[in-house]
């Protein structure tokens, strides 16, 4: 089986903690060439892979045929045009969420990609999490009959703003709504398909704030009520994920614990039980059944962010499929462009014939 020659655009946290590791543990491919311009990346870098080239800029990884896929792992602002050059370059390329800024970008990386026939996929890793993963199994079995409220949420404490951070400044792709929206969008649409209408409220709560820090997206369904939420002021801890039917509810605590261990340096091919949840954080389920109210905690899937570079390999390889593919998180990208406008013009936006893969 070939051994594929990967280099990765942006050594950040992005690149440290959610691609690099999953790569390095996977045997089918190599961290070949890696962009690190600081020092600080540069030793990092030859401590935990010493066999990966550092090098100063993208062009010294596009313009390398000895490259056969690009990451791009950078700030939302260069991924178009990064991924733009690696495919006209014939790269198969992985970039990371948000996919672009505009649906318009996304369709021309799409069409692009299918022009010269290489690979293009994104990495929206939540569907990799065990928070995520144990809600999509508590849907399909029908433990809760005729689901009518989904809740999922991505809630922080920091209220302060952090200096010359670009996820902050003003323009698009910023906002947390682009940067955890995204996930939360991307596992909607995987489990119920596509809205008939998006509405959004979407503000800047911090003082001094240059970017949205509070976000609410509504999808509707025909029997169903989809919310989304995101913000930077919950102090407390909130649910993840609640889910509401007629015999009962299911609600999801915690976070998942696979980003926690790869910023430690923990390395997923080195520990047993990777992405198993602490069980303080198991679902509750409650509901009634032959008139008993009934009460119970469900065991929490393992994460398993390597799926989604195993699946890569297996994809190029031909013994598989892509799980994420570019017409997908092209949608989350045309739902997002929707909540903006919904915000702006304070109504719901018709989503009807607007998604290609849903």
């Amino acid at each position: 089986m070939k051994v594929y020659k990967i280099g990765l655009i942006g050594f950040s946290i992005g690149g440290q903690v959610f691609h690099a590791p999953f790569i390095a543990g996977n045997p089918t491919l190599k961290l070949y060439k890696v962009t690190a311009r600081k020092q600080e990346q540069k030793e990092l870098l030859a401590h935990r892979y010493p066999e990966a080239i550092a090098v100063q800029s993208a062009d010294d990884i596009i313009n390398d045929p000895e490259v056969d896929i690009v990451v791009v792992a950078t700030s939302n602002d260069v991924h178009y045009s990064l991924t733009k050059q690696a495919l006209l370059a014939n790269k198969h390329v992985v970039v990371e969420k948000p996919f672009t800024n505009t649906t318009a970008e996304a369709d021309e990386l799409i069409a692009i990609a299918e022009q010269r026939g290489v690979l293009l996929t994104v990495h929206h890793n939540a569907r990799f999490h065990s928070d995520y993963k144990t809600v999509r199994h508590v849907i399909q079995t029908g433990i809760i009959s005729s689901l009518v409220n989904y809740e999922a949420r991505y809630d922080r404490f920091r209220n302060y703003l952090r200096e010359g951070a670009w996820r902050e400044q003003s323009g698009p792709g910023s906002g947390i709504h682009y940067d955890l929206g995204a996930h939360l969008i991307d596992q909607a649409l995987q489990l119920f398909g596509a809205p008939e209408w998006v509405f959004a409220d979407l503000r800047k709560q911090r003082e001094g704030a240059n970017a949205i820090d509070d976000f609410e997206f509504i999808l509707s369904y025909p029997k169903l009520k989809v919310s989304l939420k995101g913000q930077m002021l919950a102090k407390e801890a909130t649910n993840r994920y609640a889910l509401y039917g007629w015999n009962g509810s299911f609600v999801k605590p915690g976070v998942d614990p696979q980003e926690e261990q790869l910023r430690a340096g923990v390395l997923p091919h080195e520990v047993p039980n990777w992405g198993q949840e602490d069980p303080n954080n198991y679902g509750r389920l409650s509901v009634v059944k032959d008139g008993t109210d009934k009460q119970s905690l469900i065991t929490s899937l393992p994460g398993s962010g390597q799926d989604f570079y195993k699946n890569l390999s297996d994809t190029l390889n031909k013994t598989s499929s892509l799980f994420i593919t570019a017409a997908q998180a092209r949608d989350v990208i045309r739902i997002l462009e929707a909540a903006e406008q919904s915000w702006r013009e304070k109504r719901a936006i018709d989503m009807k014939d607007e998604l290609i893969a849903y």
